[in-house]
């Protein structure tokens, strides 16, 4: 059989669709309410309020196609499976069906000829063994053998394998996985534990307790289900393929870089990586994340910067992020409405990030290899042999050069060298530590003072982020500001320059606030409550759990603004005046600054 990945996904959700399940469109891929993690890396990430209780405003029976990444194992991308983005294909009962309806689907969704048509012979399943805090699952296993599975394509696994837990406490309950048969020949034994021919491709998980401590296991008021199956993991096992580039995915990406650079310059690992990278960063962007030195942004250029270095280990040193990232937008421009909308944006910041690195790749590269002839030279003159690079040079090539430490890192391993990481890490913080003293004097980011007209223009900074984010999209985010008695000047996250309709647009949103009688309130929540609620907010690690949050309501009804804040602000637009922007420029990287005023 021959399947498409984007025949998979579609069929998936109109199954669930046909048992009353409520489709949800994904979540981006930055979480909106886990600070802990950068990229949501599981389809059950986003959903986790929901999971512990939480009304679903969709109802109790939803299934979606969940955008993941995970970056920890990016060194191994290029093999035959490891990918830096995923999509999970996940279904979910919130308090509704459980164990015997979750398990039947699956069967029938693999088995039954309208939907995958799998040969039944080919699937075996895993359930959980039991132990001291809970029973064995035989609830699930009597309803796989009821569904034609044979007792010995059942196999019970301990609580590593078998048990799926939120945290030491909380939700948590057995799970049963389901195997696929990628060996030779006829399917032999059940799963076990370490058999490679058989290939997990469904994992349903049954919340049905809750942990209360290490030895209390309560039973859950309404248990839940949740599901997940790797698009691309089933895509490669379903097709009988040895990678996940042979599939429909990469296969057409691939064969359009190779053309690119020549069938003679051809590397594969190298073409995977810049199929991969491009891939992520084409929905990173999409999502809102732009190129910078920290958090998601770092993760983006560090992938765009491997995929470029890669390229030019195949001999092709023009452009190609452009070239690779049309033909991702082109497959998921009807799936994704995120990659359609923003797709001039991804386009844009992948080009300028490309142009900037391009200059300075050739120079680091020369540096790199400066430095590893300097090693030579001495072990020839003292027989003294260096094997590492010292951090502080590792951090000329960062600063100067652009190279992400990580990068050095590869090129280091390449050459059998290694890098004082903790060195560099010592240096980037002491250049931290500089830059942030340095600037204190001259960008304070509060208000300048407290005076009536400094107290205006921050209410006013307020609706200029709503408007930015309105007329601009919602990647917009606060990256400083600086308020005097005479203007405002804030910084924001935006690749391009406004046009003169932009500004227009966010100063007849400001000033149409104004206008309509607006009234400023304020009230104290939890922060992870405002958070989880879609308040705007930036900066939020520097808050307190309990905040503030500033809502801004014309005469009219309409909210205008509402955003965390420590305050303080006018009471009522009164106070405020004509709003006008007056200038708007490049400030850094994917960063751009705007100076506006009142005018009485």
């Amino acid at each position: 059989m021959h399947i498409h990945s984007s025949e998979i996904r579609s069929k998936y959700l109109e199954f669930f669709k046909t048992k009353s399940h409520a489709i949800i469109p994904s979540a981006p891929l930055v979480p909106e309410n886990d600070p802990s993690v950068l990229f949501n890396t599981a389809g059950m990430q986003p959903l986790v309020p929901y999971l512990l209780g939480q009304p679903h405003p969709m109802g109790k029976r939803i299934a979606d196609v969940q955008k993941c990444v995970r970056t920890g194992d990016i060194d191994d991308v290029g093999d035959d499976t490891h990918l830096t983005f995923f999509e999970m294909l996940g279904n979910w009962s919130l308090g509704d069906y459980f164990k015997k309806e979750s398990i039947a689907w699956s069967w029938e969704f693999l088995t039954d000829s309208k939907w995958l048509g799998l040969d039944p012979k080919m699937i075996s399943v895993t359930v959980f063994e039991g132990d001291e805090n809970a029973p064995r699952d035989e609830e699930s296993a009597d309803i796989w053998k009821s569904l034609g599975i044979n007792a010995d394509r059942i196999a019970y696994l301990p609580a590593e394998d078998n048990w799926w837990a939120a945290g030491p406490t909380g939700p948590c309950g057995p799970d049963t996985e389901i195997f696929y048969w990628v060996g030779e020949g006829e399917p032999q034994g059940n799963k076990g534990t370490h058999s490679k021919a058989w290939m997990e491709i469904w994992n349903n998980v049954f919340m049905q307790y809750n942990r209360v401590d290490a030895n209390t296991l309560d039973k859950l008021p309404a248990p839940c289900v949740d599901t997940g199956m790797g698009l691309e993991r089933v895509t490669v096992t379903l097709n009988g393929m040895k990678s996940v580039y042979e599939t429909d995915a990469f296969a057409d990406v691939l064969t359009a870089i190779k053309d690119l650079v020549g069938a003679e310059n051809y590397v594969e690992s190298s073409a995977r990586i810049v199929a991969d990278h491009l891939r992520s960063a084409t929905h990173m962007i999409s999502d809102g994340v732009v190129p910078k030195n920290v958090d998601q942004g770092y993760i983006l250029r560090r992938l765009i910067r491997r995929a470029i270095r890669e390229a030019y280990k195949m001999g092709y040193e023009k452009p190609i992020v452009a070239d690779v990232a049309k033909l991702f937008i082109a497959k998921f421009e009807n799936v994704y409405a995120s990659v359609k909308t923003g797709a001039d944006r991804i386009l844009s910041e992948l080009g300028k990030e490309e142009e900037k690195f391009g200059k300075s790749l050739k120079d680091g590269m020369r540096e790199f290899d400066k430095l590893v002839k300097g090693f030579e030279i001495a072990f020839e003159r003292t027989g003294q042999k260096i094997t590492q690079i010292a951090g502080n040079k590792a951090f000329t090539l960062f600063d100067t050069y652009g190279f992400p430490v990580e990068m050095t890192v590869e090129l280091a391993k390449e050459r059998g060298l290694t890098v004082d990481v903790e060195g560099f890490e010592a240096a980037f913080a002491k250049h931290q530590e500089l830059s942030r003293t340095a600037a204190e004097g001259k960008f304070k980011g509060g208000l300048g003072d407290q005076s009536g007209e400094t107290v205006a223009l921050h209410s006013a900074c307020h609706l200029m982020l709503s408007g930015l984010r309105k007329v601009l999209g919602a990647h917009v985010a606060q990256a400083g500001s600086n308020i005097t008695a005479e203007r405002l000047r804030f910084d924001f996250t935006h690749g391009e320059k406004m046009t003169p309709e932009q500004i227009s647009a966010v100063e007849a949103y400001v000033n149409e606030a104004i206008a309509s009688g607006l009234r400023v309130t304020v009230s104290e929540e939890a922060k992870e409550t405002a958070k989880g609620r879609g308040v705007i907010g930036s900066f939020w690690e520097k808050y307190p759990d309990v905040v503030k949050v500033y809502k801004m309501s014309g005469g009219n009804g309409t909210v205008y603004s509402e955003e965390l804040c420590g305050g303080p602000h006018v009471e009522t637009s009164a106070e405020m005046g004509k709003f006008k922007i007056v200038k708007e420029e490049a400030s850094s990287s994917g960063v751009r600054r705007i100076k506006a005023v009142l005018e009485k």
